[in-house]
């Protein structure tokens, strides 16, 4: 009997142990199966969070080349003699401001041609005067137009007619400026700020301005507007603040008043004026002005063409400053 129960005791003890080891392996062959999907899943996990911080690394990047400024606005004032002609491009946009006289009609187009314009997405005539309305002609004739402003104001003189009838040709029918209107050259914001009066007793006074900006940099095109004009801009309260001011009637005393080159504050002024003119432009009281703030000077009679290149942050000329010296006669 004693024999017997000893071999019982060692079948239970060896089914125990076959038994433990059964769960055991059972054990182990679970662990192993809940432990495969977790790694998986922290990998698959982990790869999906590096996508998300890719993507929103993407989106960063392509929220930020939004605010960036892209390639370089350049503004070319065109040496013209006594008149306005100022260009400018930003990559394929092209806008004219003006196109200065007769004389200077084959100028003008052969500049523009060089600088690779087919196109003029705007083209701005600032006020029906011969000295900057002369070209626009032969402007229109010899490229595309996109949009034209005009200021509600005619002439009864030949140049005026012959850019009336040079639209007829074109079919181009001229849009009347309207102050706080904003339109684009790619990333360059432009904004119209006169005429804020619907008749003037000086027809300077109906001078299209235009504010254009580029990233930080920014400019201010004045046609031949003159005193009373820029009051009306300030009255208006719109930010005249600019780093280059074209004086407005080719420096002359009745334009550039001291309360208005105060606000604009610019660190550059461009002159647009014949080395010798029937007007003395620029004069002395506007050379003086700007000398005494500090405002250095380019002038297309003393430097030619004028070309500055802004990256949206640094402004650039081709050539140096010229001189507070008054015009001639």
């Amino acid at each position: 009997m004693k024999i017997r129960s000893s071999n019982l005791r060692g079948k239970w003890f060896k089914t125990i142990q076959a038994i433990m080891l059964v769960m055991f392996m059972i054990v182990m062959v679970g662990c192993s199966n809940v432990s495969t999907p977790t790694s998986t899943s922290t990998k698959d996990t982990k790869g999906k969070i590096e996508e998300n911080n890719n993507n929103n690394k993407d989106n960063n990047n392509k929220d930020n080349s939004k605010s960036k400024v892209q390639g370089k606005l350049k503004v070319h004032y065109i040496d013209v003699g006594q008149g306005d002609s100022i260009l400018l491009q930003y990559e394929d946009k092209n806008m004219l401001i003006d196109a200065g006289p007769n004389a200077a009609t084959e100028t003008v187009v052969n500049y523009l041609k060089r600088a690779g314009v087919k196109k003029i997405d705007y083209l701005v005539a600032t006020h029906p005067h011969e000295d900057h309305i002369g070209g626009m002609d032969g402007v229109i004739d010899n490229f595309q137009i996109g949009t034209m402003y005009m200021p509600k104001k005619t002439a009864t003189t030949a140049t005026f007619k012959d850019v009336v009838q040079a639209m007829k040709r074109k079919g181009i029918k001229a849009k009347t400026p309207v102050p706080g209107e904003k339109f684009s050259l790619g990333d360059v914001q432009c904004m119209i700020l006169t005429p804020n009066s619907a008749e003037y007793d000086n027809v300077n006074n109906y001078s299209i301005v235009i504010k254009v900006t580029y990233g930080k940099n920014s400019f201010l095109f004045e046609g031949d507007a003159e005193s009373l004009a820029e009051k009306e801009i300030l009255d208006k309260g719109f930010d005249v603040r600019a780093d280059v001011l074209k004086l407005g009637h080719h420096g002359s005393r009745t334009s550039s008043s001291t309360a208005y080159l105060k606000k604009v504050n610019p660190k550059y002024a461009v002159v647009s004026s014949g080395k010798i003119n029937d007007y003395g432009h620029p004069h002395k009281e506007t050379m003086d002005k700007l000398k005494s703030m500090g405002i250095k000077l380019y002038r297309t009679d003393e430097d030619g063409n004028i070309v500055v290149t802004s990256d949206g942050k640094d402004i650039k000329f081709n050539c140096s400053p010229g001189s507070y010296t008054p015009g001639r006669r």
